[in-house]
């Protein structure tokens, strides 16, 4: 009896190894759902995570613009749409609950050296990496929070809309259809790139994976 052959995707996660199950069973995700999480760390997360906005945007809008059909574009465009509208709206409501409204006041918090790497992945793969190679920033960043969003969401608190706005997010059937369609995207560029081009993308998820694991730790930081 044949088995069914492993998905580029699912080669890729494997790839990661325990690193994937840190990141998705990481105790910010678990502390946010409960809501237990020190403000401080919310505070601090949420500037940083902020800072990368315009450069995932200009990283999907890439891929957008470098996918093979007007099929594949667009349910791009329609989670475009999504990123600079609902999931702003609530970093803008948060700042305001959380105290840190001021945007000038929060443009004084300097980058973390975590951001400034994160960001300048983006940028790097946005503007000369190959499509394969987007999608793989692009997929990590949202499987592993679709991973970690259904892992906590059967005990989210819902006193807090800071921490279960965030859950809801990254969790549910719409944000499992764009990671099903990102991943749908980099399995058909794995059955079309030769063995350097994959290697060029397995580079780029497994250094995702690891800026979204120090991202995490940095919270707590000091």
């Amino acid at each position: 009896m044949s088995t069914a052959p492993v998905s580029f995707t699912d080669e890729l996660r494997n790839l990661a190894g325990e690193q994937w199950e840190r990141v998705v069973g990481h105790k910010f995700t678990i502390e946010l759902a409960k809501g237990e999480i020190d403000r401080a760390v919310l505070k601090k997360y949420l500037i940083q995570d902020h800072r990368f906005l315009d450069a995932f945007v200009v990283l999907l809008a890439s891929t957008i613009a470098n996918a093979r059909t007007l099929e594949d574009r667009i349910p791009g465009c329609q989670f475009l749409a999504l990123l600079t509208g609902k999931e702003n709206t609530y970093f803008e409501r948060s700042f305001e609950v959380l105290g840190i409204g001021d945007a000038n006041e929060r443009s004084k918090v300097p980058d973390e050296a975590v951001t400034v790497r994160f960001v300048k992945l983006m940028r790097e793969v946005a503007n000369g990496g190959t499509l394969g190679e987007m999608l793989s920033v692009l997929v990590v960043a949202e499987w592993s929070y679709l991973s970690w969003g259904e892992k906590v969401l059967d005990f989210t608190s819902r006193d807090d809309f800071t921490t279960y706005e965030w859950v809801d997010l990254h969790s549910g059937e719409h944000f499992a259809g764009v990671v099903a369609y990102l991943r749908g995207l980099l399995d058909q560029e794995g059955t079309l790139l030769d063995e350097e081009g994959r290697d060029k993308c397995k580079d780029v998820f497994l250094r995702t994976v690891q800026l979204e694991e120090d991202f995490f730790d940095m919270t707590y930081s000091s």
